[in-house]
């Protein structure tokens, strides 16, 4: 692609990064194939080269965004499809999310769209208010019908209620500190706690401790740790999307000074591709590159790490086939296929692939309260889908994926470790019971 930035635009290093991607795009539209939205809206500015043509004439012009160009970056789910689609190394994802930030920057947004987006930024990323925003939730349902009539902001706030589950479980049975194995541990982690799990799947992350200190690995749970940033940076808030990160990145190097860490598993992998960026994310700020990219190398989703131990033979074998729900951000966004499937076919499950496997459920961070027609429709393929291979179950690697799909399932929607726990001598999850 053509492209033709000043040597001044170039002199930042941001534009420059921007620029060196659109040059790598040779229009051959591979991506528009496995993009969600074009698939579902067959508008060529809502894939990813209608996209990449928007963001390229909006910085290269240095103009502020107008309304064209955010409806159609909005709709973008930031799922990855593409790059795994694309012959030519785009990188989209850095690409998309400097557009967001320039939109924020310069773009002003009707006064609804605002209030949603800070009450989101506000809340979602501590636990607690997280908690208290979801108790109040239960009250507010019978707003629903108003709301979904009451405009686009209105739409988006049933949403969110409708997302907020009836009951919420109790926290985690593992309080900050550290967890030690009955053995000499072969080896010691940090586990990220979360924000959004903490509180709607606690459960996730008590498997992951349970199995881990079962197969002989010490974990540390921080107690200082916050959220990794990667709601913020979706958004666009690019200075507090940093900020977050930086306190984690401190408190995780303080761990690894402290007593070294072979790893910092991540248990939701929406979480997982936005840390394992941190060397990108802090590439220009002397003060952290160091710091950042040690942490991004250190960064594992849980069943990266599982895959480097040696588990014994299965105690619990149910025998249930379970459709494996590759989230985007671990198959897109990490590359991670199919390890997860090979470790539930280890434990004694029958694994099945989805159909259409590569396409988005729609959950995608917010995107199922800022976008919920479309997130809505994504849902529901996904779901017809997961039915059409007859399972008992279904895992998949990311509280979102869970909570939207679960909206419109009727079956145990676990994670890949509750479900590995469970074949290899832990509790019994939940949702089978």
């Amino acid at each position: 692609m053509q492209t033709h930035f000043s040597p001044a635009q170039l002199a930042d290093p941001g534009l420059a990064e921007s620029e060196a991607i659109l040059r790598k795009c040779v229009h051959c539209g591979f991506c528009t194939a496995t993009c969600p939205t074009f698939v579902l809206l067959g508008d060529e500015l809502d894939s990813p080269r209608g996209r990449i043509y928007l963001i390229k004439e909006m910085l290269e012009n240095g103009r502020a965004a107008d309304a064209e160009t955010v409806t159609h970056i909005d709709r973008c789910l930031s799922c990855l499809s593409c790059m795994t689609t694309c012959p030519s190394g785009v990188n989209y994802m850095h690409l998309v999310d400097a557009a967001r930030v320039h939109i924020e920057k310069s773009y002003s947004r009707p006064f609804g769209d605002r209030a949603v987006r800070m009450l989101l930024g506000l809340v979602l990323p501590f636990p607690w208010r997280f908690r208290i925003a979801l108790r109040t939730a239960a009250l507010a349902t019978p707003l629903i019908p108003f709301l979904s009539r009451s405009g686009r902001s209105g739409e988006r706030l049933a949403a969110m209620l409708r997302l907020a589950p009836i009951r919420l479980p109790w926290g985690s049975s593992f309080k900050p500190g550290t967890v030690r194995p009955e053995a000499r541990p072969v080896a010691r982690v940090a586990l990220l706690g979360g924000c959004a799990q903490k509180v709607l799947r606690p459960s996730i992350n008590d498997s992951a401790i349970r199995l881990l200190t079962r197969l002989g690995v010490e974990v540390v749970l921080p107690r200082s740790e916050g959220c990794c940033g990667a709601l913020a940076h979706h958004l666009g808030e690019e200075r507090e999307a940093l900020k977050q990160a930086r306190h984690d990145i401190d408190v995780w190097t303080a761990e690894i000074e402290r007593g070294g860490l072979d790893a910092i598993i991540i248990t939701a992998s929406g979480c997982g591709t936005v840390i394992k960026d941190y060397g990108f994310l802090f590439r220009n700020d002397p003060a952290y590159a160091k710091k950042a990219a040690r942490v991004a190398a250190l960064a594992k989703d849980i069943t990266e790490f599982l895959a480097t131990l040696a588990p014994p033979e299965p105690v619990n074998k149910p025998g249930l086939t379970l459709a494996y729900h590759s989230a985007c951000s671990m198959q897109h966004g990490q590359k991670i296929t199919t390890l997860p499937i090979e470790l539930l076919t280890k434990a004694g499950f029958t694994v099945r692939d989805v159909p259409e496997g590569h396409l988005c459920c729609g959950s995608a961070g917010t995107y199922n309260i800022l976008q919920p027609e479309i997130a809505t429709e994504l849902r529901d393929r996904k779901v017809a889908n997961i039915l059409k291979t007859a399972p008992d179950g279904v895992a998949t690697g990311n509280i979102g994926c869970i909570t939207q799909i679960s909206r419109g399932l009727d079956l145990p929607i676990l994670h890949t470790v509750e479900w590995l726990d469970y074949a290899y001598g832990g509790p019994k999850p939940g949702g089978l019971a």
